[in-house]
């Protein structure tokens, strides 16, 4: 019985997944959350209406490790200093980790692109 857990997430798919993490509803539930099942079989749903079948626990290992590799770099930045080195989807999950508690209509990211789906990726680094 496979469930594709191994199986590569498209940067489409990770897109997505970035996209409804970013989501305030979300963004709320998760923040405490020791048991979380429930929020990422949501999500799970969320990515299934986009045409995306994974189940919660591919979704909640996705976001772990983005924001493992995030942290992971961010940590290496500090003693680095410039120029820094980037994972894939820095920006996004930097927008989303770095968020002010402001309001339910505006938190941190300064751009609407990440909602929309409509930045261009092509030059990030991997």
């Amino acid at each position: 019985n496979d469930t594709g857990a191994g199986k590569h997430w498209s940067d489409n798919e990770v897109r997505a997944l970035i996209n409804i993490w970013s989501d305030e509803k979300i963004q709320q539930m998760l923040e405490g959350a020791t048991r979380n099942k429930e929020i990422f079989e949501e999500i799970a749903r969320r990515l299934m209406k986009r045409g995306i079948d994974r189940d919660w626990k591919q979704c909640r290992t996705k976001y772990k490790n983005l924001k493992y590799e995030y942290r992971a770099l961010q940590k290496e930045n500090e003693h680095l200093g410039n120029p820094r080195r980037k994972m894939r989807f820095y920006d996004e999950v930097d927008c989303i980790l770095r968020r002010q508690p402001l309001g339910p209509s505006s938190w941190g990211c300064e751009s609407s692109s990440l909602l929309s789906g409509t930045k261009n990726f092509s030059d990030d680094i991997q």
